[in-house]
């Protein structure tokens, strides 16, 4: 079965070496929540550190060929990127929780394909080679290599193909190392982390890289404003940090990113052009949670992150920079029984701009913000029925130089996807697949209330994911 020592699970059969939080554990395995393979205990990383994330843990199953367990012991409806509390602990401590019968390397493969129908047409079509409306698309076919790398080092990497874009991209990467250490008495863990998306090394489904939805139409109508941590940097920076946890209780990180040379970026598919906004120096960024744990079964977070960043509007060093602040403040709930999962998740985003040389340039006010609230509840039912959810609301600066007609828009979502695999009595472990049909409707778009329903989508999809290694591992 496997011998404790230490806080750590030593397995008796594959050699493998399983971090957990010794309570949470072993309560999560007599009550049914995690599964054990065979003879061999929990393979995921739980470190008691009851917290909330997504998909640098995404699901591919090539964790699933390094750890023995099915997709369901990390994420809700057995299918990522929304993680249960496994993993998450998986994730902060490095990717590297095994059952040591895989020695094969952990590559994935990930297809998604969709059709997307707006209540209007749109005009000009959403993208070269598509119509106005209904559109079907291969949205992107992704490799990734994710899991251990060596000493102690494990990565969630992923490059993509984008089919309505046609164009291949490093897409997001995390690599980190993990240890563990008593800090005034009390357990903990600290880290390093290494990526290219501010939030993508969160542990938590409310921050942005890794929120509700999960997935959405890349042939939809778009609202204009956003603000800059949500999602604005994503593979056009590069940076590190340090995190840790406290006691199961306190979670800390700071990092720091600097802007990717064009060139580069665009040599690595970022979609930099040359009238795309740079950035100046370093741009730090924070994050702090508090976590709670109510039995074995309940978890609570409440947390604040921020980001700071000096930009050339454009591209244009003319002028000088604007200055961009971020903070936002987000919570989680998530409950998991032996049938069903609850999880809610909260996220509120403000925007300070001192818009110094855009003023200049374009023509913009002198300064302004903006305001994004997102909630979204899902239930889950035996990691197979999983409805969801989300209200969302942006207001901003009414600034016709930036934004057009307006900032604010504000609709739903509401969605209802299955996933048939990923649990213990799959046929294949390391093969899944989810079905999703989502419907987006706006109540305001880019400012206009009159003709917001127009952009009301219903996007129907198909993601399948698979570990092409992982019949060669033998449990």
């Amino acid at each position: 079965m496997g011998i404790v020592e230490h806080g750590v699970v030593q397995s008796t059969e594959g050699g493998g070496t399983l971090h957990f939080h010794t309570r949470r554990w072993l309560d999560a395995v007599r009550n049914g929540l995690l599964h054990p393979f065979g003879a061999s205990l929990s393979a995921v990383a739980v470190t008691g550190t009851l917290l909330l994330t997504a998909s640098p843990a995404a699901a591919v199953p090539s964790f699933a060929q390094q750890t023995g367990q099915p997709c369901q012991a990390c994420h809700v409806s057995g299918f990522g990127p929304q993680l249960k509390p496994y993993g998450r602990d998986f994730k902060l401590y490095g990717y590297q929780s095994s059952d040591g019968k895989s020695k094969q390397l952990p590559i994935a493969l990930m297809l998604q394909a969709s059709d997307t129908h707006t209540k209007a047409d749109q005009n000009p079509p959403p993208a070269a080679h598509f119509g106005p409306n209904d559109n079907f698309a291969v949205d992107q076919i992704s490799a990734f290599y994710a899991g251990k790398i060596g000493g102690g080092w494990g990565a969630f990497s992923q490059a993509t193909f984008d089919g309505i874009g046609r164009s291949f991209s490093i897409d997001n990467v995390d690599v980190r190392h993990a240890a563990e250490a008593t800090i005034l008495g009390r357990d903990s863990v600290i880290g390093i982390d290494f990526n290219n998306n501010p939030t993508v090394q969160d542990v938590w489904n409310s921050t942005p890289a890794w929120g509700f939805p999960y997935n959405a139409s890349g042939l939809a109508p778009s609202p204009v404003a956003s603000t800059l941590i949500d999602g604005g940097l994503g593979q056009q920076v590069v940076g590190g940090g340090a995190y840790l946890l406290w006691d199961d209780t306190l979670y800390l990180e700071g990092s720091a990113y600097l802007p990717l040379n064009r060139q580069l970026a665009g040599r690595l598919g970022a979609g930099t052009g040359s009238t795309t906004d740079r950035f100046s120096g370093v741009l730090p960024y924070w994050r702090a949670a508090l976590l709670h744990d109510i039995g074995v079964t309940q978890t609570v977070q409440v947390g604040a992150f921020g980001i700071h960043g000096d930009r050339y509007p454009g591209g244009d060093v003319s002028a000088g920079t604007d200055t961009i602040n971020d903070w936002a403040v987000d919570a989680t709930y998530q409950y998991i029984g032996k049938l069903n999962v609850i999880s809610a998740h909260a996220v509120l985003l403000h925007e300070d701009q001192d818009l110094k040389a855009s003023s200049i340039l374009l023509g913009t006010n002198p300064k302004d913000h903006l305001d994004t609230a997102r909630a979204d509840l899902t239930y889950s039912y035996n990691d197979t029925w999983t409805p969801s959810v989300q209200v969302f609301r942006t207001t901003g600066t009414s600034d016709a130089a930036q934004y057009g007609p307006g900032a604010n828009t504000q609709g739903y979502v509401v969605e209802l996807a299955y996933v048939p695999w990923g649990k213990p009595n799959s046929p294949l472990y390391w093969l899944n697949a989810r079905v999703g049909l989502q419907y987006v409707a706006y109540s305001e778009f880019n400012g206009d209330r009159q003709h917001a329903s127009d952009n009301n989508t219903l996007y129907a999809n198909l993601w399948v994911a698979l570990a092409p290694f992982g019949s060669l591992v033998h449990r």
